[in-house]
């Protein structure tokens, strides 16, 4: 359970640095981060391995960078749910998902 708090306070850390590094991307509070960290996580647990079943075809011809696409679409639907994080445009949302990929790259491996 503590380390789903930590995952979860870390994701919303992350969005608030990925809401100040990219254009477009922005994040009204440490709450509305950590509703959107909430949210991804749920998108990300039931929505992504089916869209990433469905393309698999086009992931392998992409050789894998498809899936920064589906990050960035797991991104606009959480903006959609939740107040306070707004995504404007799917650029912003493509810039975000690898922002987002490359600093939990970071924590992943600081930790």
């Amino acid at each position: 359970m503590t380390a789903f708090v930590v995952h979860l306070l870390v994701t919303s850390v992350l969005l608030l640095a990925v809401a100040g590094l990219v254009r477009g991307i922005e994040v009204k509070g440490f709450t509305s981060a950590l509703l959107a960290a909430l949210g991804l996580g749920l998108a990300n647990a039931f929505v992504w391995p089916v869209l990433a079943l469905l393309t698999l075809p086009l992931t392998i011809v992409t050789l894998g960078l498809f899936l920064f696409v589906l990050n960035a679409l797991m991104l606009m639907l959480v903006a959609a749910f939740v107040p306070g994080f707004r995504i404007r445009d799917f650029k912003s949302a493509l810039w975000g998902s690898v922002v987002l990929a490359l600093l939990n790259l970071g924590v992943s491996l600081f930790f």
